[in-house]
C-alpha cells in the first residue's frame, strides 16, 4: 500500500487572524551550533526555492547567531518571509536577561531586529510563560511593539493551555494585541497538548505552530535499541535533553512507526510531518536541518497525504503502544 501523492495544499493562515505560512516552517536553532555560518545560509536559500515562507528563531538561540544568519541570508527577499523569532530565555548571567518583564522585551527586540537586518518581525513569541513578571506587563510591552511597527503580530511557545487562556483575558481587558500562535512540542510521540491547548487553540482561533514533529529526530529511524547514536546527533550533542526522549517506549514506538512507513514506501520522516500537519489546529510545522539533504527530504512530506487506512495503523500503533494514555 502506498500513501496517495500530489498533496497541493502548502499553505495555511496562522490561525484565524493570523498571516499566510508555508504549512511547512524552517526551524533554526541549530543554526551557529551544530551547522555553521556557511551551512546555515545554504540551508535557508534552499528552503526558499523550496516554497517555505515562514522561518523562526529566536534571540537565545546560538548566543544570536541564529539570528545573525537569517538577516545575512534574508537580506534579499525580506519581503517574501514570514519572520519569527523569541524572547524570554535566558541570554546572559542575572536575572535582567531573561525573562518577559517590560525592560526586557523592549531591550532585546532591538537587539533582534538589529541582528535580522529588518525594521519589523511579523511574529513576536514569548518563549515561555515568565511567572515572575505579571502577566499584564508582558502583554502590554508586546502591544506598544505593535503600536509602534516593530511587530506586526504576537504569539507564546511552550505555554499550558491556562496560560494562553490567561494572556487573552489579560489582552481583552486591556484592549491589548492579542497571541494569534501557541507554538508547542508535538509530534506522533508527544501528544500531551492534544487534551486540553488543541481544543481551547480550535475555540480561540490560535493557530498551532508544532516543533519536534520529528519527537527531536526519533522518529527519522536514526536511533535503534542497542545501537550506538549517530554522532553529531541531538543524542550525543544534548543528551541531558534526549535522556527523557530517548525510554524504551518511545524506541520501540519509533521502531515500529519506522517498520509502517517502510511499508507504506516513504521515509519515517515524511510520514511524522505529514501526520502532524495534518492534525486539527495545526498552522505550520518546523522542520530543523543541518545540512540540506536533510531540509530536501522533510520538506517532501508536503507531496504525500495520509490515507484513511494509514491513519487507522497509526492509531492501533498508538493504542497498542500506550501513546495516548500517556499523553493524554
Amino acid at each position: 500500500m502506498q500513501l496517495e501523492s500530489g498533496a497541493t495544499v502548502r499553505f495555511r493562515r496562522l490561525g484565524q487572524f493570523g498571516p499566510q505560512v508555508s504549512i511547512v516552517g524552517l526551524g533554526t536553532n541549530s543554526f551557529g551550533w551544530r551547522a555553521d555560518r556557511e551551512t546555515s545560509i545554504k540551508i535557508i536559500k534552499r528552503a526558499i526555492d523550496l516554497g517555505i515562507t515562514f522561518v523562526d528563531t529566536a534571540n537565545s538561540y546560538a548566543d544570536g547567531a541564529s539570528e545573525t544568519f537569517l538577516g545575512e541570508a534574508l537580506a534579499s527577499c525580506r519581503h517574501q518571509i514570514v519572520l519569527a523569532t523569541k524572547v524570554g530565555m535566558s541570554v546572559g548571567d542575572g536575572l535582567e536577561n531573561t525573562g518577559c518583564s517590560r525592560a526586557h522585551i523592549m531591550r532585546e527586540v532591538e537587539g533582534s531586529l538589529r541582528r535580522l537586518k529588518t525594521d519589523y518581525i511579523d511574529l513576536y513569541q514569548i518563549h515561555r510563560f515568565d511567572s515572575e513578571t505579571p502577566i499584564e506587563e508582558t502583554i502590554q510591552a508586546l502591544d506598544d511593539l505593535v503600536r509602534q511597527g516593530k511587530v506586526k503580530y504576537i504569539g507564546c511557545s511552550n505555554y499550558a493551555a491556562w496560560q494562553v487562556m490567561k494572556a487573552l483575558h489579560m489582552s481583552e481587558a486591556h484592549g491589548c494585541a492579542r497571541y494569534i500562535s501557541v507554538q508547542p512540542a508535538y509530534s506522533f510521540i508527544d501528544r500531551a497538548i492534544e487534551s486540553e491547548l488543541v481544543p481551547l487553540c480550535l475555540d480561540e482561533g490560535i493557530g498551532i505552530i508544532a516543533y519536534y514533529p520529528l519527537a527531536a529526530g526519533l522518529l527519522t529511524g536514526k536511533y535503534r535499541r542497542g545501537t550506538e547514536h549517530p554522532e553529531k546527533s541531538r543524542a550525543k550533542t544534548m543528551p541531558e535533553v534526549m535522556k527523557p526522549i530517548l525510554t524504551s517506549r518511545n524506541l520501540e514506538v519509533a521502531e515500529r512507526f519506522s517498520g509502517l512507513a517502510v511499508h507504506l514506501r516513504v521515509r519515517s520522516s515524511q510520514l511524522a510531518i505529514a501526520w502532524v500537519i495534518g492534525r486539527p489546529g495545526v498552522s505550520s510545522a518546523l522542520v530543523g536541518a543541518t545540512e540540506v539533504s536533510q531540509l530536501e527530504e522533510n520538506v517532501g512530506a508536503l507531496d504525500i497525504t495520509v490515507t484513511q487506512e494509514a491513519h487507522a495503523q497509526l492509531d492501533a500503533l498508538a493504542l497498542e503502544t500506550g501513546i495516548l494514555q500517556a499523553s493524554l
